[in-house]
């Protein structure tokens, strides 16, 4: 099987290193088709998705829009008749943020909450994304109902891996909670929230007063779940990255791709973190490409 790139920002850059392929092409065209095919460019996934899908064509998708990660989504039938998989949120956050938030559900008995928070961007195009999604609405999952709340809003200072720290997190409109949801059907409460500064807040509806850096510096991811062990005690288990963002989005984006290559994923629409992944692998697969994983290794009990 062959496998394609399709954009040449930072992060199809690095997964075509990573995959030992030549340059990604700048955008989608019948010479870009392979048996897989990675869709890493801006603006939006799912108008190329559903050409290549409907052409029998495996797809990866990094789009982190949330308008975007719903049409995605619907994609699941056509998949299906079609005998295609489409890995739906395949970067950093969301895609790594699913994988392990199976890898903690896994270790509790009852897992019903997840929240995850997110530091730092890739390249211009990802820092954009960034900004716009500090405007609008967030979406939320609240005790089985989804929930839009201002973007912007719900300061929670988050505890990021090393070298980073501690950071301001707020709400903001990333589809993290639309995919881990489908993911977790039965968690009560799924949260999604990303560091900002005071200038970030103000001018989140305007246009980026000061031009994107090509490529940011370390990023971080944080997960959360919260459920009960076997004991029945309420308890967090926390795990996350710092790394650069680019480099965690195009590792996880090239150990889908492999996985697809390798036939390991069923037809349909395919999130991080659902229970049918091979969890373990995928992530053995992102720590070799080069994504250090860290997991808290205290004893956090919630009080209830």
């Amino acid at each position: 099987m062959t496998i394609s790139i399709v954009g040449r920002g930072i992060v199809g850059t690095r997964a075509a290193r990573i995959l030992q392929l030549g340059q990604p092409e700048r955008r989608l065209g019948p010479h870009a088709a392979g048996d897989v095919v990675v869709l890493a460019h801006p603006g939006h996934h799912a108008p190329a998705a559903a050409e290549l899908v409907a052409a029998g064509v495996q797809v990866v998708s990094l789009s982190d829009d949330l308008d975007d990660v719903r049409q995605l989504l619907d994609l699941d039938d056509a998949c299906r008749l079609h005998g295609t998989s489409l890995v739906v949120g395949a970067g950093m956050e969301p895609g790594l943020s699913g994988l392990l938030a199976r890898l903690l559900a896994d270790q509790l008995a009852v897992a019903d909450e997840i929240h995850v928070a997110v530091h730092g961007t890739a390249g211009p195009a990802c820092a954009r994304q960034h900004h716009r999604a500090l405007g609008g609405s967030a979406l939320g999952w609240h005790d089985g109902a989804w929930i839009e709340r201002r973007a912007g809003s719900g300061r929670e200072l988050c505890w990021f891996p090393e070298p980073v720290g501690p950071r301001d997190c707020y709400r903001a409109e990333i589809p993290t909670p639309l995919t881990v949801q489908r993911a977790f059907p039965q968690v009560e409460r799924i949260t999604a929230r990303m560091s900002a500064n005071r200038r970030d807040r103000l001018t989140a509806n305007l246009p980026m007063l000061v031009g994107p850096h090509p490529e940011g510096g370390v990023g971080a991811l944080r997960v959360e779940v919260r459920g009960a062990d076997a004991a029945g005690g309420r308890v967090s288990l926390v795990s996350g990255i710092a790394e650069f963002v680019g480099a965690a989005a195009a590792a996880t984006a090239a150990a889908f791709a492999v996985a697809l290559d390798a036939g390991e994923l069923a037809p349909g629409v395919v999130v991080p973190g659902d229970a049918s992944l091979d969890t373990i692998g995928l992530l053995h697969r992102i720590e070799r490409f080069g994504v250090r994983l860290q997991e808290f290794a205290g004893d956090v009990r919630v009080d209830v």
